[in-house]
């Protein structure tokens, strides 16, 4: 051991902790914030539970808590990996998951590591290098290259059923959000949304900009007449007059 138990136990306790507050902030930046906010919130009340836990006259042992801290954390990879590739809603739980599944995995290494044979240590060296091999996958997966063009779309579709237009997760902002290069069916989607959206509220600039995108990109034979109708009904409850889509177009034209 490099550490004592007892300095070991509280710098496990931090990463729970470091971890559960970059999920908490990071999960603002995601189309669906309550994936990882909740996560988050249960790994944080863990920690403090865990933290209080080691003021008990009998606290748990350090292996028994990397031991925890393996089993949280590839539960978080598994459900973070999910939500990355099949829901495609959240790709901020994998990867910080997967910084606690390598924590556990790797205290427990370094715990048992002088009582291993030569093979046995060789083998762990080379489980280590594949667990690190593993989490640059996630975080380039998740973090450098994640892109949720339509989760950001159905968010965008959420909020505008709840009437919210504006904000950091209001319709107009995440519909900004819900066009990819790679996915480009999903643009004249994201792209008829925020014409419509401006051209609800008045904002005619804005309105023929994206009105003049939605166009380039095929118009409305594009998009699936079921989302133009969705749109209309999401803007229609919230009780203001709608621009017709043909008088814009016509502006544009004279113009």
């Amino acid at each position: 051991m490099f550490l004592d138990e007892t300095t070991g136990k509280w710098l496990v306790l931090g990463v729970m902790v470091t971890v559960s507050v970059a999920l908490l902030v990071g999960s603002r930046q995601q189309p669906f914030p309550e994936i990882s906010g909740r996560f988050g919130w249960v790994l944080l009340s863990i920690s403090l539970l865990l933290a209080v836990g080691e003021q008990a006259p009998r606290p748990m042992s350090l292996s028994f808590l990397l031991i925890f801290v393996l089993g949280v954390g590839s539960i978080g990879v598994l459900a973070g990996v999910h939500h990355m590739v099949r829901t495609r809603r959240d790709v901020f739980i994998a990867p910080m998951s997967g910084f606690l599944f390598c924590v556990g995995a790797g205290g427990l290494m370094v715990q048992t590591w002088p009582d291993l044979a030569t093979f046995e240590q060789w083998a762990g060296f080379v489980m280590l290098v594949m667990l690190g091999g593993g989490q640059t996958w996630l975080v380039f997966r998740g973090l450098l290259i994640g892109r949720l063009p339509l989760a950001w779309s159905q968010a965008g579709m959420v909020a505008l059923q709840r009437g919210q237009l504006a904000g950091e997760h209001g319709a107009i902002a995440c519909f900004e959000r819900g066009w990819d290069a790679d996915e480009e069916h999903l643009n004249p989607m994201a792209y008829v949304a925020l014409h419509r959206i401006h051209a609800f509220l008045g904002h005619e600039k804005e309105a023929r900009t994206w009105l003049e995108a939605f166009e380039d990109a095929g118009g409305e034979a594009s998009v699936a007449a079921p989302w133009i109708e969705a749109i209309e009904q999401g803007l229609g409850s919230v009780n203001q007059p709608l621009t017709p889509l043909s008088a814009d177009k016509k502006g544009s034209e004279q113009e």
